[in-house]
Order: C-alpha cells, then sequence, then structure tokens
C-alpha cells in the first residue's frame, strides 16, 4: 500500500541510520580519547574496577618515594656503621700495641686513638640523612624508638586498606647515646680493675694513664671486642633491612607497571579495531543516508499517479 501520511520505508531507514550515528560517535569518542570506558555510563563495573585500581597505584607511588627514602637513611647509616667497625678495629691494634709500649710510646699511641676517636664522632655525626641518625639516638625516649618505613599498600577483598611496613630498631644501631644514658656501643662504659683502674669507653678509654698493668689492658680489649659484637650485629640489623628495602622498591615498580597494564586491558580501547569499526561505519552512514533519500522519494512518485 502507498501512503502518502505513513512512509514506512523511511522510518525503517531513519531508525537504521540513528543507529548507525550513535555507534559512529561511540567509536569516535573512543578513538579520541583512547579508552573504550570513559565514563561511568560506558561501563559502570569496568569504570569502578579501574578508578578504584588508579587510586591505589597513586598510593603506590607514594609508596615508591617512602621505600626512596627509607633506603637512603639506612645506606647512609650502614655506610658510617663499616666505617666506624674499621676505625675501631684500628684502635684495637693500637691498644693492643700499647700494652707492651713503654710510657713515652703509650703517650704517642694515645695520640693517635685520640684521633681515631674524633674521626668516630665525626663519622657518626655525619651519618644524618633526612633528619635521621640511626646511629645516634636517645635511649631514654619512649617514642622514637624506631625508624619505620612504608612498605606497601594493601587492599583485601573486602575493601579494608592496611600498610606494611619495615622497622629498624634503633637499640640495635645505637654507636652514640644522644640522651647521655651511655647505652650505645661507643659510649657504652667498662671498668678496669688492674693498678690503673679507669673507668671507660671505647671513646674515652686512655692508654696513656699512670699505672695500667696487663689487666688493664685485657680489660680495655674486652670492651672494645664487646663494642665490635654489638657493632656487627647492627651492621647485619642495617645489612638485611637495606636489602628487604630494596628487593620492596623493585617489587611495587613491578607492581604499579601490572596495575597499570591490568588498568588498560579493562577500560583502554583497542586502537587497530575502532578504527576499522569507523570505517564499516562510515560507509553504513553513507548508505543509510542513500537508503533514506530513496525511501523519501517514494512519495513522490505517487503524484505520478494523478498526472494526466
Amino acid at each position: 500500500m502507498s501512503s502518502i501520511l505513513t512512509n514506512a520505508s523511511a522510518l525503517t531507514a531513519l531508525q537504521s541510520l540513528n543507529a548507525t550515528n550513535k555507534n559512529l560517535s561511540v567509536t569516535q569518542g573512543r578513538i579520541s580519547t583512547g579508552m573504550r570506558v570513559a565514563e561511568a555510563s560506558d561501563n559502570a563495573a569496568y569504570w569502578s574496577i579501574a578508578t578504584t585500581m588508579r587510586s591505589d597505584n597513586k598510593a603506590n607511588s607514594v609508596i615508591q618515594d617512602a621505600l626512596g627514602l627509607g633506603a637512603a637513611k639506612v645506606d647512609t647509616a650502614y655506610t658510617a656503621m663499616n666505617s666506624s667497625i674499621n676505625v675501631v678495629d684500628q684502635i684495637k691494634q693500637k691498644v693492643l700495641l700499647a700494652k707492651t709500649s713503654s710510657d713515652d710510646d703509650r703517650a704517642k699511641i694515645q695520640t693517635e686513638i685520640a684521633t681515631l676517636q674524633a674521626q668516630l664522632k665525626d663519622n657518626i655525626a655525619g651519618a644524618n640523612y633526612a633528619g635521621s641518625n640511626l646511629l645516634q639516638t636517645d635511649s631514654t625516649s619512649t617514642t622514637d624508638t624506631k625508624l619505620t618505613v612504608m612498605t606497601s599498600y594493601n587492599r583485601d577483598s573486602a575493601g579494608k586498606v592496611s600498610i606494611g611496613t619495615i622497622d629498624v630498631d634503633y637499640s640495635k644501631t645505637q654507636l652514640i647515646d644522644a640522651g647521655g644514658a651511655k647505652a650505645g656501643m661507643l659510649d657504652k662504659e667498662f671498668t678496669t680493675t688492674g693498678g690503673g683502674a679507669q673507668t671507660a669507653s671505647i671513646l674515652t678509654l686512655d692508654v696513656s694513664a699512670t699505672g695500667l698493668d696487663g689487666k688493664d689492658f685485657d680489660e680495655m680489649l674486652g670492651g672494645i671486642e664487646a663494642g665490635l659484637k654489638s657493632m656487627s650485629t647492627g651492621a647485619a640489623e642495617l645489612g638485611a633491612a637495606k636489602s628487604r628495602i630494596d628487593m620492596q622498591k623493585d617489587f611495587v615498580s613491578k607492581l604499579s607497571d601490572s596495575i597499570d597494564r591490568g588498568v588498560g586491558q579493562l577500560v583502554d580501547a583497542d586502537m587497530n579495531k575502532e578504527s576499522t569499526r569507523l570505517q564499516a561505519l562510515q560507509v553504513q552512514q553513507q548508505l543509510g543516508i542513500q537508503a533514506l533519500s530513496i525511501a523519501n522519494g517514494n512519495s513522490q512518485s505517487i503524484l505520478s499517479l494523478f498526472r494526466g
């Protein structure tokens, strides 16, 4: 049936053209943004997941910065600790040499020891990074007792967030007690009980004191050995922390890249596919316009029925 009131062919062609234009708009949007899920309306579930993961990755960026800062602090302390161990070794050698030396030679040796003791203090004072010195801390503090380095930002299946940390206990790395309690490995005092009895530490011992005998020197050496043993333990603590921080830095970097890839798989547009789709839709659009033009022309043909 031919009708001038209802052009069914034109309506069908128009609906098809509208659908094509809508799909073309979507494809052009994906090409311009590079994303197939740019807004929640595109795919609410994927958009929500991607938004959460992007937020977590921003937190991972903060974690990477914290790890970098923590690594620098621990590395600085580790370097100074190893240097201090070498200096204390030299002091031990000087004390051992002084045991069988004359009083005049002991005075000269003490001059060398005093230089080494000053070097120790300089090493430790210089082990400060960003306001933290793990080798010179206050044993009387009840709040500042450890270095805490953030290592991870974790979200469980229920959405609960937790923060992973690495802690370095100051009591295991303290060489000098900044609180004055003399609890550090170098300022911890020991007492010799020989003829030249004295109360001293590695930083204050004096091999030129009057009346020192073999027992005094043996006890000095014992005090030095105890300090060296504690320092070796402290160096191992710092070395382990340094190794773990370095591994965690590498892991967080790879994790961040993995999350970026995962988000991309959810929301990024396949540009090869979208390019092909764009060309197909453009052809469909042209055909739709042509079909609508033909359908609209059908009404004009009705006029020929009424021509004489």
